[in-house]
């Protein structure tokens, strides 16, 4: 990655960052603070990992997408100074890499005033880990790719604290003491100052949640909002306005001109296709990208506040590295039936040992299996029942191919 950024002039180096890592959150986080900053009169890139339809989707300045001719070019570039790193006795830059190195680009190319980068895995060895931010945020950590990162949450977090710097500040989400012990220590060595989401108080009023969103207060040093209209869904979004508001905190300090005004202007537009999305609404068709133990927990609290007492049929597809049964768990609540299909991956392969597994955990619970995913949804629409709704979850795969069919444009 080093040897490609500096053949390519080195455009990490032209530009301001924030750098995001974390199992959960990252993509609402990196949404509200780069938001916020475009309504406060901004240019900011935002590069995100994965894309749900398309890789033009990874790279937007101010909300609008690459264009095709541009991220064409940059590819059609990498690829011939690729060719000189080969016969360097270099290896191919991976996919991931190529497309960070198309983000350092092209922002340095429009000469944004800062850039949000998320993490692709981990952080440690990340391919957007060659900048030094003003900020790096720790969103939460969980078990996911443990192939990768590790067995142990701690273990997991020492390779998102890689992306501590010396003496930048680090914001924190919620997480366990295990993890914060280990963030706190690489962030002692490195003297990064911490400060934690919890700075940033955040009410929701219980009587205003719809599927149109809520209205919450944000209790903030210098970003406080009274019956602010937030509209994206789901219990674990005030988790993510709380560690984007003190992101945003620390901006103000290091003399960003951002204030209430900008942020309020910010919440009630927000959109995140996958996040708790609302497909459908005749009968109610609800998406969400859930893939993981925490992401399953956080969608499933959600949907008990969001729908209290409403049964569901679940469509549901998981990849073969994922862990299976603790992200099902949870997701099986208030679920009539379930409908398993097979994710759109070479990481499905084995999408028939789900509803095996739910046979040993829950034996008691109805399911079908159907490997089609197009079939699959429709086979769940028409087995709803009278109030009840249809969720669609497991993975980013699945929902790519689900929202086609919902939202064909």
């Amino acid at each position: 990655m080093e040897r490609l950024l500096e053949l390519m002039g080195s455009p990490e180096q032209k530009g301001q960052y924030i750098h995001i890592a974390g199992t959960n959150g990252k993509g609402s986080t990196s949404l509200i603070i780069a938001s916020t900053l475009s309504a406060a009169g901004y240019r900011v890139g935002r590069f995100i990992s994965p894309h749900l339809h398309s890789y033009f989707e990874r790279i937007s300045i101010d909300g609008k997408r690459v264009p095709a001719p541009r991220f064409m070019a940059y590819l059609e570039r990498i690829e011939s100074l690729v060719q000189i790193m080969l016969r360097e006795g270099y290896s191919r830059p991976t996919e991931f890499e190529v497309l960070t190195a198309v983000a350092f680009q092209y922002f340095a190319d429009e000469k944004v005033d800062l850039a949000v980068m998320e993490v692709g895995m981990g952080g440690s060895y990340d391919s957007t880990n060659v900048i030094v931010p003003l900020v790096s945020v720790i969103t939460g950590i969980d078990y996911d790719h443990m192939q990768y990162l590790g067995n142990t949450l701690s273990e997991i977090a020492e390779n998102k604290a890689g992306i501590i710097k010396a003496k930048v500040p680090v914001v924190i989400g919620a997480m366990g003491k295990e993890a914060r012990m280990v963030i706190y220590e690489k962030a002692r060595v490195l003297q990064a100052p911490v400060f934690e989401s919890s700075r940033v108080s955040i009410y929701s009023y219980p009587e205003s949640v719809s599927l149109e969103g809520r209205l919450v207060d944000i209790d903030s040093e210098t970003l406080a909002c009274v019956k602010q209209p937030y509209s994206l869904l789901g219990e674990y979004q005030l988790q993510n306005l709380a560690t984007a508001t003190a992101v945003l905190e620390l901006l103000k300090k290091a003399g960003y001109s951002v204030d209430s005004e900008h942020l309020s202007r910010t919440l009630d537009q927000l959109s995140l296709p996958g996040r708790l999305e609302i497909l459908q609404r005749d009968p109610l068709v609800l998406a969400d990208v859930a893939h993981n133990p925490q992401g399953a927990r956080a969608l499933a609290d959600s949907l008990r506040l969001l729908l209290p007492g409403q049964k569901k049929v679940m469509v549901c597809g998981i990849l073969d590295d994922k862990d299976i049964q603790h992200t099902l768990e949870p997701l099986l609540e208030s679920t009539r039936l379930c409908v398993f299909t097979r994710p759109e991956s070479p990481r499905a392969v084995h999408w028939k040992h789900i509803a095996q597994m739910l046979g040993q955990v829950m034996p008691e619970q109805p399911y079908l299996m159907i490997e089609r995913i197009d079939h699959a949804v429709r086979r769940g629409l028409d087995e709803l029942g009278k109030e009840e709704f249809l969720l669609i979850t497991g993975s980013f795969y699945l929902l790519d191919h689900a929202r086609r069919i919902f939202l064909p444009s």
